[in-house]
Formats: C-alpha cells, sequence, structure tokens
C-alpha cells in the first residue's frame, strides 16, 4: 500500500500556490490557462507515485501569447530546471544530434522514471501528413507517439551489454588459450573507462554515480549484468509515467484571426471575441489536417486554448513596461522618471499587434521609450539633474522632456503612424466609399453596426475593412453576406462611375463567390441542384461545370439587388463615406447615429455576438395539435 507523506504533500501544495500567484504577477491575459494548467498538473506535482500513464497538457494559441515563456516559467518556479528539456520535433532532417525522443530524454537522463518535465514546442512542424491528407515519409522522433502512448520507451542500450559481455568473455578465453599453452598471463585488474561506466549506468537503470562504477572491476560488472538478465529488468521498457509532457503549438486552422490582414488596425477586443469561440473540436479539426486520427488521439483530451489579448492587457503590459524603466532608470542613475498617457498611448498604437502578441510591445517600449530616454539621461546625470518628466504632443509630433528645469523637444512620429499618416487623401477617399458600401448593406440586411469601421490602416497590403459579426450560416445570410461582399465594389460606381470604379473588389468577390459555390454544391439551397458537388473521392466526384451556370446567374441577380438597395440608401452611402474619409475610423455608436438620421435603426452588439435566427422563440411557438 503507498504510504502518503501527508506534509510534503501539504508542502507541494503551497508551492503550487506559490507557483500560480508568481505566474499571474508576470502574466497578463492568461489568468484563466494558469489556473486550469496548475490544476492539471497536481496529481503529477503532488503524488506522482499515483500515475500510470504521464500527464499529458496541450496548449495551442497565435503566436507571443506566452505558450513557451509559461512552461519554462513554471519550471523555474518548481524548482524542475535540472529535469527540464524542450524539444522542437520537425519531419525536416535538420537535427544532426538526435533521431528520436529517447536519445534526447536520455542525453538529459531523464530515463530514471522520476519526476520530470519536457515540452515538445511548434509541434505544427511535426505534421505526419500533407495537405492532401496523404502521409509524408519520416523516419525521425517516430518514438514521440509511443511517449504519447503509455509513457513507455522501447531501451536502446541492450547493445551497449551484449558489446561489454563479448569483449569481456574474449579476455577470458584468450587468458585460458594462453594458460593451456603454458604461457604466462599477466593478472591485472581490469577497470572500466568513463564511457563504458556511463553506458551501463544507462542500461542497467542503475543509481550510481559513473565514479562508483568506474571503481568496480570488470568482474563485479559482469556480475551485475548477468544478475540484471536474470531478473529480465533490462528488457522492460523505460517508464516515463512520471513525466509531465507539454505540448506547445500555432494551429492557424483553428486560429483563423490569425492570418487577419491589417492586423495593426483591428481592435484587439474583436480579435479576443473571435479566439475565445475557438473549441476543443475546432482544435482536433486543426490537428487531423495535420496528423493522421490515430496520432490525434494520443494528444488526449486536455487542451488550453490561449484567446488573443485584449485592448485593456496590451494596456496593463504597457503600463508594467513602462514603470519597470522607471525603476530601473531610478535604481542605476537615481534619476527619477515620470510619463504621462500620451506616451502610452503612442506605444500602444505603434506597438500593438493583436496577432502577434506582446513581442511587438516589447520592441515598441525600446524603440519609442528606452532610446529616446537615453538622451535625456545623458543631459540629466552630466548636470546633476534628478528628474526628468516625458510627453508626446500629438498635435506637433514631438517628444517633450522637462529635464530638471530645463526644456527639449525632439521630433518624433511612430513607426506605424507614418504609414498611416502616408496615406494620400484621394485613396482614401476611395477607400471610404468602397467600405462604406459594405457597411451600409450589413446594416440593412442585417440590422447591425460593423464591429469595425476603418479606411486609414498601416498595411500596404490592405485599403481598409468592415469587420461584421459572426454570422450563423443560412439560406438567407449566405445570400445577404454575398451582397455585402459585392457591395464596396458597386459602392464605387454608384459614386465615382463605372470607369473609376477602383481593382480593390478583387478578394471581396472571391469570398462571394465561394459562398455563392457553397450555396448550390455544398449545401444544396438551389432547386436546381440538390446533390452534393464538392466530394473528392474520385468514386463519388460529379460533374461540377453545370453549376456554373447557375452560379453566375445567380452572382448577377445579387449584383443588381445590391446596386438596387445602394441607390435607396444613397444619402447614407455620401454621408458615411464622408465622415469616414474625415475621421479615417468610425465608432460603432457614431456609425449608429449617423443611420438613424436617414431612418435606418441598427443595434450596437458586441464583438463576441454571435447573429442567428430566433430557431428557440419559432420552436417555442410551435403548438401541437
Amino acid at each position: 500500500m503507498l504510504k502518503l507523506d501527508r506534509q510534503l504533500i501539504a508542502e507541494r501544495k503551497a508551492k503550487l500556490e506559490e507557483t500560480k500567484a508568481t505566474l499571474k504577477q508576470h502574466f497578463v491575459g492568461i489568468d484563466k490557462i494558469i489556473d486550469d494548467l496548475i490544476d492539471y498538473i497536481q496529481v503529477w506535482y503532488l503524488i506522482p507515485e499515483l500515475l500510470k500513464r504521464p500527464v499529458i497538457v496541450n496548449l495551442w494559441g497565435m503566436t507571443g501569447v506566452g505558450k513557451t515563456d509559461l512552461v519554462r516559467k513554471l519550471v523555474k518556479s518548481l524548482h524542475f530546471q535540472d529535469r527540464f528539456v524542450e524539444v522542437e520535433l520537425s519531419n525536416v532532417d535538420e537535427t544532426l544530434w538526435h533521431s528520436s525522443v529517447s536519445s534526447v530524454l536520455d542525453s538529459h537522463e531523464l530515463h530514471d522514471g522520476k519526476p520530470a518535465i519536457v515540452l515538445f514546442d511548434e509541434i505544427q512542424r511535426f505534421n505526419t501528413i500533407d495537405t492532401d491528407g496523404k502521409p509524408l515519409g519520416q523516419t525521425k522522433f517516430m518514438d514521440f507517439w509511443e511517449l504519447l502512448s503509455d509513457g513507455r520507451l522501447s531501451k536502446k542500450h541492450r547493445d551497449n551489454l551484449d558489446n561489454f559481455l563479448m569483449g569481456y568473455f574474449q579476455r577470458r578465453k584468450e587468458n585460458q588459450r594462453k594458460r593451456s599453452k603454458g604461457e604466462e598471463v599477466e593478472e591485472e585488474t581490469v577497470y572500466l573507462s568513463m564511457w563504458e561506466a556511463l553506458e551501463l549506468r544507462k542500461a542497467l537503470s542503475l543509481d550510481l554515480s559513473v565514479e562508483d562504477l568506474m571503481d568496480m572491476t570488470e568482474d563485479e560488472m559482469f556480475d551485475l549484468i548477468m544478475s540484471a538478465k536474470r531478473q529480465k529488468a533490462i528488457y522492460e521498457p523505460i517508464n516515463h509515467s512520471k513525466t509531465l509532457i507539454l505540448i506547445s503549438g500555432n494551429l492557424d486552422d483553428a486560429f483563423h484571426m490569425a492570418t487577419q490582414a491589417a492586423e495593426a488596425d483591428v481592435d484587439a477586443d474583436i480579435f479576443h471575441a473571435f479566439t475565445t469561440k475557438v473549441t476543443l473540436m475546432d482544435v482536433k479539426e486543426a490537428l487531423m489536417n495535420k496528423f493522421r486520427p490515430e496520432q490525434v488521439a494520443r494528444f488526449g483530451n486536455i487542451h488550453l486554448i490561449y484567446p488573443s489579448l485584449r485592448k485593456q492587457d496590451f494596456e496593463v503590459l504597457i503600463q508594467r513596461e513602462i514603470e519597470r524603466v522607471c525603476r530601473e532608470t531610478f535604481e542605476h542613475t537615481g534619476v527619477q522618471l515620470t510619463l504621462d498617457d500620451s506616451i502610452a498611448r503612442l506605444i500602444y498604437r505603434n506597438g500593438v499587434f493583436p496577432v502577434q502578441g506582446v513581442r511587438p510591445v516589447f520592441s515598441s517600449v525600446t524603440d519609442i521609450l528606452e532610446m529616446n530616454l537615453s538622451k535625456m539621461l545623458l543631459h540629466a546625470l552630466t548636470h546633476e539633474e534628478t528628474t526628468i518628466h516625458l510627453n508626446f504632443n500629438e498635435a506637433e509630433q514631438k517628444i517633450e522632456a522637462k529635464v530638471g528645469e530645463t526644456d527639449f523637444s525632439y521630433a518624433y512620429s511612430g513607426r506605424i503612424d507614418k504609414i498611416r499618416q502616408t496615406n494620400q487623401q484621394a485613396a482614401v477617399a476611395n477607400i471610404s466609399v468602397h467600405e462604406s458600401g459594405h457597411a451600409v448593406v450589413y446594416m440593412v440586411l442585417f440590422g447591425l453596426v460593423p464591429l469595425q469601421l476603418q479606411s486609414k490602416v498601416a498595411s500596404s497590403y490592405s485599403g481598409g475593412f468592415t469587420f461584421p459579426h459572426q454570422i450563423h450560416r443560412t439560406k438567407r445570410s449566405m445570400l445577404d453576406m454575398i451582397k455585402v461582399y459585392l457591395a464596396g465594389g458597386l459602392a464605387e460606381e454608384i459614386v465615382f462611375g463605372t470607369f473609376n470604379a477602383s481593382t480593390g473588389r478583387e478578394n471581396d468577390r472571391e469570398q462571394a463567390t465561394v459562398l455563392a459555390l457553397d450555396y448550390v454544391r455544398k449545401y444544396g439551397f438551389d432547386d436546381e441542384f440538390q446533390a452534393t458537388y464538392t466530394l473528392d473521392h474520385h468514386a463519388y466526384m460529379m460533374n461540377r461545370d453545370v453549376t456554373d451556370m447557375d452560379v453566375e446567374k445567380m452572382m448577377m441577380r445579387l449584383v443588381s439587388e445590391t446596386r438596387e438597395l445602394l441607390s435607396r440608401h444613397i444619402l447614407l452611402l455620401q454621408s458615411l463615406s464622408m465622415q469616414l474619409t474625415q475621421k479615417g475610423q468610425l465608432e460603432s455608436s457614431h456609425t449608429a447615429e449617423l443611420a438613424a438620421q436617414y431612418g435606418l435603426v441598427v443595434e450596437v452588439k458586441p464583438e463576441g455576438h454571435l447573429h442567428i435566427p430566433a430557431y428557440d422563440k419559432q420552436l417555442d411557438a410551435v403548438r401541437v395539435n
């Protein structure tokens, strides 16, 4: 029966609580992830003797949300640095020294059956199937799946034992031959080399140190090996049931926002709302695009899904970094540094890329604050001043400083601000009309104000954007969304004339066409075509060409209906376009007020809102006779 050391368990539990608090002080916006992680590793940390297989915890999220750093901080806080290894698996033959997980763990001396932590990072690079679902030829690290299965790895050191025994018997046989011929045999005690001692220690899973083994004679080691062979222990697989296995990766298939264009300008709260909707099933579906089904099953069901950071999280992070700079400045120089909120706003505008996480923020703090601060510090130290106050004059684009009683100012524009300011007014007007077209049709058909409406962005590959809510797909909503996509280009034709319409409609029309094709071929919403025309298996493939003309007629009809809809709301379209041109971005409340002035009542809904028919109320209204 297992005897529990209650005092030790209590001490470890207190350590876990301390670790949880420490992690929450360091990281921003992932308190729920930290709580769940600590909960999942409790048994492994408190009573590892109970475990029959390793604990596997998966961490998924977009880049820069703190997956790897969280694991490293956890390891440090639990004092497991000497029992921890990071492994980046790849199906590309780049690793020179190791070709198996077992050899990596062996090199870190983690094959002893004691508690350890292994992080398999960037696991998406280890895909075992290609984009067509066909298996990839792989020869390296295939024991990874063996480890995930039951935590046991086949031993690789039996050959070392056999080689040692072969050499031992050859020397004994040679000595016997010499004796039989009357030749003199020099009796000497043969000891193990360091390499032999190290290899045999691993093969026999001995607790003895290498130094102790090197003090053993060959005869003593022979007796030790033969005893192990009789007990069959050397044939048992290596047991990693007490190993905590952490798997981390970026799954763009699950986090569709990860490749969103103009990410510097999309509201961080919008990204956060969309990423919080990513579920376990989304993750498993994304994994199925990279691994075989039986391999996906081995990841288990403990999946921690990171949302992207909210606006307030980035603001807290920036404030922490500012406080750090102020603290370190005082500690190193004795100069008291104070900053007003304009510096934090400057850093946010130029350092926050929601889909890229925290790394750009740290870089911008260095670029905007620390690099410019050095100029003022030099003056303060040479003139024995003890205070510096900084602010950013947005109107004049200057960093202003008061060093003691001396005023300084430096012309400065943020790197992203510069890009936004270079937008030509004519281009902004073009983009504003285009995005207003999307917005007007979206408001008319869905009764909602877009989450974000912007025509000035820090991007050379995107002119602007109109961010919709999550729309539940129905026959009606698919037709309406096609119209929303078509509305941008059609608005340009109505306002500027057909021959002045720009090519900014390209992606819109691609999305509209995809929806139209799915409407006909996949969902059977067109009465003329009820079979599924999207099956890829050769035996079930149908001739998709027969649907093309029907899709084209539908698109032509929807273009006509959308143009008519925009013409009916031409005054709203013109007014919204002018407002957007002037401001570059409109708040949802302002857009709603403007719509109301032209007789259109729309709702402002939060980022996480799902637009879906009232199925529940319709079902409640059914009366069974």
